[in-house]
């Protein structure tokens, strides 16, 4: 996160003894002094609601550096989002809901009942047969969740899928429980069909109809093909990210071997641009 990062940091180092590492009741600690009233002001004046943004942004910078293979820099992002977790949870501590202790016992007690077939609720469940590969395990925890989810007076089956998530991930986890109700393409042939109906919809709509329905019908079609990567076990938010980072780096490639001829891409034309993308495409492949 860039705003935290440029801020100086909170440890000066006199404090440190050694090579002594810390620990998380060290961060918690720091913290706390944080916030305090002689803390930092920055700190101090930050909320539930102005971190929010914060936390998506280092979540998808720590999946930035799993994707691009860097260790070093996934360990620093891990640390920001860990940052992020224990700011938000002392924000919580200080209006007296909970600690950042009591999401550590939440989580746990979670794992724990969430893996009956490795924690066994009691010594007669010891016998039950284990499950025999991952997807009996996503199918246990499926229906563990739900369970849950019943428990706390959930009244739909599309309620508790968060609003915050991206689009095309909330597309999916939509589809896939929906699915799991039996709401279904009976094989992935009929969401290519749909896919394409979606698309001639599209085309119809761009003759005779006004943007809002054209806007309308691209939704569908996306939302089709969200069912259609679910299908293949593709995830569609990957997907796209992927691609974006893709584009982004072969245009970059593009923009460099422009500055070696002396042009800008605003310089140059369509054709000579396409050619050198076409170039460093094969280049990849």
């Amino acid at each position: 996160m860039e705003t935290l990062r440029r801020k100086p940091s909170p440890i000066a180092p006199r404090e440190r003894k050694g090579n002594k590492k810390h620990t998380v009741k060290d961060l918690l600690g720091l913290m706390a002094r944080l916030r305090r009233p002689s803390g930092c002001p920055w700190d101090r004046q930050q909320t539930e609601n102005t971190l929010k943004k914060y936390l998506i942004e280092e979540a998808y910078e720590a999946l930035e550096a799993i994707e691009v293979g860097s260790r070093e820099e996934l360990k620093e992002e891990l640390g920001d989002l860990l940052l992020q977790i224990i700011f938000l949870c002392r924000v919580y501590e200080e209006k007296g809901h909970f600690s950042f202790s009591d999401v550590v016992h939440t989580l746990a007690e979670k794992l724990i009942r969430r893996h009956p077939h490795v924690f066994p609720p009691s010594k007669r469940d010891e016998s039950r047969a284990k499950p025999r590969d991952a997807q009996e395990v996503v199918e246990i925890w499926r229906g563990l969740k739900e369970l849950e989810e019943k428990n706390t007076g959930k009244a739909y089956l599309l309620d508790g899928i968060p609003l915050s998530l991206p689009a095309l991930e909330r597309a999916q986890r939509i589809s896939e429980r929906v699915s799991r109700a039996g709401f279904d393409w009976p094989s992935i042939g009929g969401v290519w069909k749909k896919a394409q109906e979606e698309m001639a919809e599209i085309k119809k709509a761009e003759v005779n109809s006004p943007s809002e329905a054209v806007a309308e019908e691209f939704g569908d079609l996306l939302f089709t093909l969200v069912n259609w990567a679910r299908f293949k076990e593709i995830s569609a938010e990957d997907a796209l990210r992927k691609a974006n980072r893709r584009f982004i780096q072969r245009f970059q490639e593009v923009e460099a071997e422009l500055r070696r001829r002396g042009r800008t891409p605003e310089e140059s034309t369509l054709k000579e641009m396409d050619q050198i993308w076409n170039e460093t495409k094969k280049r990849k492949a």
